[in-house]
């Protein structure tokens, strides 16, 4: 079983600058931006994004969902905001977004992860915060085809967090959500930032085939709340030592 990694964006991104966090020997694939097309392998560093905006500004006339990478959405006119990442390809990976200097429901309060342009690929927009409720963990599968990306899945767990925490509510049957007053970011006291449990589904470039998300499933019979949660905290005091 693979050993999951963490990978921690420490500040909300508004320019595409390359992310090279997987940067190793065993890295081949050379496509650092998010709008960028690529095949990959096992063990490669892969660039993706997540745009935050409201729901609407996904859709084209209102009706076509494009990806973030197409011009027409015009995004940036609409005070979006952009996290890159580039965890390891077929490597569990925790993705931790800093939201101690930002809300989520002040620019539209949802997110779509995206990657490439000629063979874009996207995921449904997801709900993440408004000024009711916000929800602070999701599971997203990366899903490849000999290599190439074809599909980004936002994978919900029916709530299974949720019992025994006074402090979460089960969304549409879907998401474990706290009070948004209750955020740091809205005065109160829990840290809210967003957390996402990263995995891989399908084949590289070679043919072998992608099995974290199996891994991740499996995985969710015991709990990585507490793990996920003591590293960021750890890495959100670091940060806030520097600055």
């Amino acid at each position: 079983m693979s050993k999951p990694a963490v990978y921690f964006l420490i500040l909300l991104l508004t320019a595409a600058t390359p992310p090279r966090l997987a940067d190793s020997s065993d890295d081949t694939n050379h496509a650092y931006l998010p709008c960028s097309d690529t095949r990959v392998q096992v063990s490669d560093g892969f660039t993706f994004g997540i745009a935050f905006a409201p729901r609407t500004s996904f859709y084209f006339n209102s009706s076509l969902q494009l990806s973030p990478c197409d011009r027409r959405l015009s995004l940036t006119n609409s005070g979006s905001r952009l996290a890159l990442f580039r965890p390891k390809v077929d490597e569990i990976s925790l993705l931790t977004i800093n939201t101690s200097s930002f809300s989520p429901d002040s620019v539209g309060g949802y997110m779509v992860a995206f990657a490439g342009r000629k063979y874009a690929a996207r995921s449904l927009p997801a709900f993440v915060a408004n000024g009711t409720y916000t929800v602070t963990s999701f599971t997203l599968v990366l899903e490849f085809k000999k290599g190439r990306l074809q599909n980004l899945f936002w994978k919900r767990d029916g709530c299974k967090q949720c019992p025994g925490k006074s402090n979460f509510i089960c969304l549409n049957k879907q998401d474990c959500a706290i009070n948004t007053n209750n955020c740091k970011n809205h005065g109160g006291s829990v840290d809210c930032s967003i957390g996402i449990q990263l995995a891989f589904s399908g084949t590289d470039k070679h043919l072998s085939a992608l099995n974290s998300w199996y891994e991740v499933e499996n995985l969710r019979q015991y709990s990585l709340f507490g793990l996920y949660s003591n590293l960021r905290d750890s890495l959100t005091s670091q940060y806030n030592k520097i600055f």
